[in-house]
């Protein structure tokens, strides 16, 4: 496996997952709370929620696979034993540990996507796995991310990749909603938008004026590659087309209420967080973030269509089990 092929399923996978387990979330956090929201969107979180244990099995397949092709040390410095603190390559930044970390993780989500589609995720199962996912987030977010430079860290980065992977969910709900949707779920679903819209730019915004004003040179860094072209270009197309044009949009009570409207608008939600994905990604690879992004481009044609055709079977299975 080439370095830009496996660069590029990296971030393919990550933004092609974000969907799967933001609606996992999301169903968890109804399970808790209740309300009509979670009744409205339950049949496009569903479809995604299938996903969840396809999302696991690919990872762990390719990360079995590169244990015999050393290509880990392609996407992640760390597994060739450098770029890190001879301590944190040891105890943290380790090829075993990491496999492990990421194992337990998606097992984990898998076995709360499997209590959620079969109607077993009653309050205490859905905290418990509430608190499951910000344990586990905390620590997948750096690995699978921000590990790909190491040097950088932010205690509110896996909060904001939390906070992606929920807008994510509430885009395609968005997306592939019913044109029959009434004007008061569109509304209701908006405004789920707007709010995860908001808490992730407020996220990335606090996150910066922090490392700004700590003026510490591996944040300085991490931050000066990134304002670099053409990633400062990046950096601003997907805020304008994933955050400032949704954000505005949703303003309006007529793009609230209106089911086609919001497809647009969670189409480009979806288009800027692939964007920031990418700005987060690719610029740790020099040279290679450009082969690495064509590769990204058409793994991720591939995975949406296997979760296309994926997703069909696994919704049949599931309404099976719920009749077991």
């Amino acid at each position: 496996m080439s370095d830009a092929l496996f660069r590029g399923w990296l971030l393919a996978w990550i933004v092609w997952s974000a969907v799967p387990v933001g609606a996992l979330v999301l169903t968890l956090i109804h399970a808790v709370t209740g309300g009509r929201w979670g009744e409205v969107l339950a049949p496009a979180f569903r479809p995604a929620i299938t996903l969840v244990p396809l999302v696991a099995l690919t990872f762990l397949v390719a990360l079995t696979f590169l244990g015999v092709v050393p290509g880990l040390e392609a996407a992640f410095p760390w597994a060739a034993g450098t770029g890190a603190q001879p301590d944190v390559l040891r105890y943290y930044l380790d090829p075993a540990l990491f496999g492990a970390r990421a194992a337990v993780t998606l097992v984990g989500w898998s076995v709360l996507a499997f209590l959620c589609l079969t109607g077993r995720c009653g309050k205490l199962a859905a905290g418990l796995g509430l608190s499951f996912y910000g344990l586990t987030i905390s620590l997948v977010a750096v690995d699978w991310i921000l590990s790909v430079e190491p040097g950088f860290n932010s205690s509110a980065f896996p909060a904001d990749v939390a906070l992606h992977q929920i807008l994510a969910a509430l885009a395609f709900a968005a997306l592939v909603s019913s044109p029959t949707l009434d004007a008061r779920g569109a509304s209701d679903l908006a405004g789920l938008m707007l709010a995860a819209l908001l808490g992730a730019i407020y996220l990335e915004l606090m996150s910066y004026i922090v490392a700004w004003y700590g003026d510490l040179p591996p944040k300085a860094a991490w931050y000066l590659k990134r304002g670099e072209s053409p990633w400062s270009a990046v950096l601003v197309a997907s805020l304008a087309i994933g955050g400032v044009l949704p954000f505005l949009a949703l303003l309006f009570a007529a793009v609230r209420k209106s089911p086609a409207l919001l497809r647009g608008v969670g189409l480009l939600v979806l288009v800027g967080i692939a964007g920031h994905f990418a700005w987060l990604v690719l610029p740790a690879y020099g040279a290679g973030a450009g082969p690495a992004a064509v590769a990204a481009l058409f793994l991720l044609a591939g995975l949406t269509l296997l979760s296309s055709l994926a997703g069909r079977i696994l919704a049949r299975r599931t309404r099976r089990l719920r009749h077991v």
